[in-house]
């Protein structure tokens, strides 16, 4: 019996090393946005709302000063600005509001609209594990991808923008 157990317990680990952690599914994909409004991000004029998601394809990118990783992305994310081809609303997760304001001052402010998520509510709704993450949402308010991590120049070119243009054209 325990032979039994050792080797169902060695299958389960070996199983979820071969996962790529990024591909966790969401529960969203296929799902309208979720219901909600956030302010803006102190100095920013614009909040988000489930509404400003609806009538053209988009991106939500879920980011926070004290994130590493969206520090990293930040660049591809004012490219994508620069370029038009999208517009990037930010949801600023569980950030101090000068913090937030300090960033986007200091590094560019690529974000069509951005929402100041303080308490994490929204982001919780949106079945955020942790920051960064994207969305790509269609024109209808639909949920249609989640990039789990960083967005990388690979992720853009193979999988976020064929998709955004596939929306676009449809």
């Amino acid at each position: 019996m325990p032979l039994a157990a050792f080797m169902a317990l060695t299958a389960v680990f070996v199983w979820g090393l071969g996962r790529d952690p990024n591909q966790i599914p969401s529960q969203l994909i296929g799902k309208p946005v979720p219901e909600f409004t956030l302010p803006p991000v102190q100095g920013r004029m614009l909040g988000l709302s489930s509404a400003d998601l609806k009538g053209e394809v988009s991106l939500v990118n879920v980011f926070a000063s004290w994130c590493v990783a969206c520090r990293d992305e930040h660049p591809l994310l004012m490219r994508l600005k620069e370029n038009g081809i999208v517009p990037v609303h930010g949801i600023n997760y569980k950030d101090r509001p000068q913090d937030a304001a300090r960033w986007l001052g200091a590094l560019g402010d690529p974000y069509t609209r951005t929402g100041a998520d303080i308490d994490g509510r929204v982001a919780i709704d949106w079945g955020v594990y942790g920051v960064p993450e994207t969305f790509v949402v269609d024109s209808d308010g639909t949920i249609v991808y989640k990039q789990i991590g960083p967005i990388t120049k690979a992720a853009l070119k193979e999988t976020i923008l064929p998709l955004v243009a596939r929306l676009q054209a449809e």
